[in-house]
């Protein structure tokens, strides 16, 4: 069994693996087993991978899962005590991957970390994926130790120090194998975008920790798989963020938490088309709520699974404030403006 199994997903990536995948094989080698598992790439990922990087073990599944049942494909074929998704288009560094096995293997109750992400195109600034450790306000808008909404900031050392977290970033989460199999995996139903955030919510459900140890650090290109504008992405991030709500809010939330959402996904559809103009992600607002509406009570099973899972009465909780308010109404767009520590 490894001791640690590094596994890209890749789908159509082959210019991202000629690129980054070298960096993991060197500075990755002497204390991991490095895994490509292929979503049924129609490029030349394959010839790639078997002609440059022989020493890489391969995974060929035989379609495009997508992300989330992509992995759980995969991972059923690895035997490890820890797993560490890695999106292809990280480049690491040296020793990236020492201090994220040292804490795990110090810290028995944590299930779960991250290192922190920085722009690939600008080393300074954090990347919008997942930062310095991911958050969730209290309706279920997530943000970061150096991202709120776009608004991103130049790291200047000021989260570097480990901190619990709401979520950690699927673009480079390692997590214990024992803990993922336990609470079932990423929800293949997501197929792309709030599986890493529901997966770590789930956790935290369970009375296990997620934590940032930004000693370890990355660099993220980012929106490699869509663009950042792409109605698509837009809606999948939507019914899928509501999915989440609807699966692991407390009982006593969760009908004034989605009411609200109701208004605010609204206003959000309403604001994309009158003030941008962007017809493509109001539709995909839209289409995501009628689909979430239709889709809802296929989780009711895994609400009470989950809910009877819950550690204890506040396991799992969000952060106490709304973020739009903090960001539109109160003008915080640093994560170290807002108005309490989220933990």
């Amino acid at each position: 069994m490894d001791k640690v199994a590094i596994v890209i997903l890749n789908w159509n990536g082959a210019k991202m693996l000629a690129e980054y995948l070298p960096t993991v094989l060197n500075y990755s080698r002497d204390e991991a087993t490095v895994y490509v598992a292929d979503n049924a790439s129609t490029d030349d990922s394959l010839q790639l991978l078997s002609s440059r990087f022989a020493e890489c073990k391969t995974i060929a599944l035989e379609r495009n899962w997508g992300f989330a049942e992509g992995y759980n494909r995969a991972l059923r074929q690895i035997e490890a005590e820890y797993y560490l998704l890695l999106n292809s288009d990280i480049e690491v560094t040296h020793h990236w991957l020492t201090p994220l096995v040292e804490f795990m293997d110090a810290h028995p109750e944590v299930a779960a970390c991250q290192p922190k992400l920085l722009s690939i195109y600008n080393k300074d600034m954090f990347e919008y994926a997942g930062a310095s450790g991911g958050y969730l306000d209290r309706y279920g808008y997530p943000f970061c130790r150096g991202r709120l909404f776009d608004t991103i900031e130049e790291d200047n050392g000021q989260y570097d120090y480990a901190t619990e977290i709401d979520w950690a970033t699927g673009a480079a989460l390692m997590v214990r194998s024992k803990d993922y199999w336990e609470s079932g995996g990423l929800d293949g139903r997501f197929f792309a975008h709030n599986e890493e955030i529901d997966f770590c919510w789930r956790l935290r459900i369970r009375g296990r920790k997620i934590f940032c140890l930004p000693e370890s650090y990355v660099y993220h290109v980012g929106g490699g798989t869509l663009p950042k504008s792409n109605p698509m992405k837009t809606f999948l991030n939507f019914r899928n963020n509501l999915t989440m709500l609807y699966k692991c809010l407390p009982e006593q939330e969760l009908r004034h938490v989605m009411r609200m959402r109701w208004l605010l996904d609204y206003v959000a559809a309403w604001e994309t088309l009158v003030l941008k103009g962007n017809w493509g992600d109001f539709k995909a607002i839209c289409r995501a709520r009628r689909a979430f509406s239709r889709w809802k009570h296929d989780f009711d099973e895994d609400r009470r699974l989950i809910q009877q899972t819950r550690h204890t009465e506040n396991a799992g909780d969000r952060c106490p404030f709304a973020l739009l308010w903090q960001y539109y109404a109160k003008g915080r767009r640093r994560f170290s403006d807002l108005p309490s520590s989220p933990r």
